[in-house]
């Protein structure tokens, strides 16, 4: 049984004292900065949603990337207490449980560049239950994404590796014209977690409208 004080050495690692030292409120941020240097996600004035973004970490290194006439969206169902600049707003939203607010203000905000998800379920330590709760957030994280993307914008989404993932990418190769998957560094290895990128959104495939005949 591990002691307190190696429990916290575990989580006390180089990124973690890392981001204290950046004045970063988490080390996942860390992930992100991999992820963009890998895949190019950011540029400037672009719009994001961030979901799960609290404690902030994505959204801070986000609203960095996009600079003042960038904005960044973040949404998630714990509190932060972390200053945002002015480019970044955040809310507190159940994503299995929208509002009506946060409909009509990701309507007011138009479109998005980038939708971002580091949305990962309360774990419980048995590898299916915590597959399958991830898989349920990826496919609500997709649902928005789609809904609110711009054609030829991007999706990064975290997935607990399992089952569910292939399916999953083959629903992102029908929407996105290029997937990949990647795990950074930054990533703790005993950990499910991988990211995967889906750029180039093809757009929602809608119908043509009716014509009449000609007379």
């Amino acid at each position: 049984m591990p002691t307190p004080d190696s429990a916290m050495k575990t989580y006390r690692d180089y990124y973690f004292l890392k981001a204290r030292q950046e004045r970063y409120p988490a080390r996942s941020v860390y992930k992100l900065k991999e992820i963009d240097k890998r895949f190019r996600l950011f540029r400037p004035g672009m719009r994001v949603l961030d979901l799960g973004a609290a404690p902030g970490s994505w959204s801070l290194e986000a609203s960095e990337r996009v600079g003042p006439e960038g904005r960044v969206i973040g949404l998630d169902i714990q509190p932060t207490a972390t200053p945002f600049p002015p480019n970044v707003r955040f809310f507190r939203e159940d994503i299995f449980a929208r509002t009506q607010a946060l409909a009509d203000l990701l309507q007011a905000e138009g479109a998005f560049d980038l939708v971002l998800s580091d949305l990962a379920p309360g774990t419980t330590g048995h590898r299916g239950t915590d597959q399958a709760r991830s898989a349920a957030l990826c496919g609500e994280a997709l649902a928005l994404a789609v809904s609110c993307l711009i054609k030829g914008g991007s999706f990064v989404v975290k997935v607990f590796m399992g089952p569910e993932v292939k399916p999953y990418t083959e629903r992102l190769r029908a929407l996105f014209t290029r997937v990949r998957s990647f795990k950074p560094a930054s990533s703790r290895s005993e950990s499910m977690e991988t990211f995967v990128i889906a750029s180039g959104f093809k757009g929602l495939l809608r119908p043509a409208p009716e014509t009449s005949p000609d007379p």
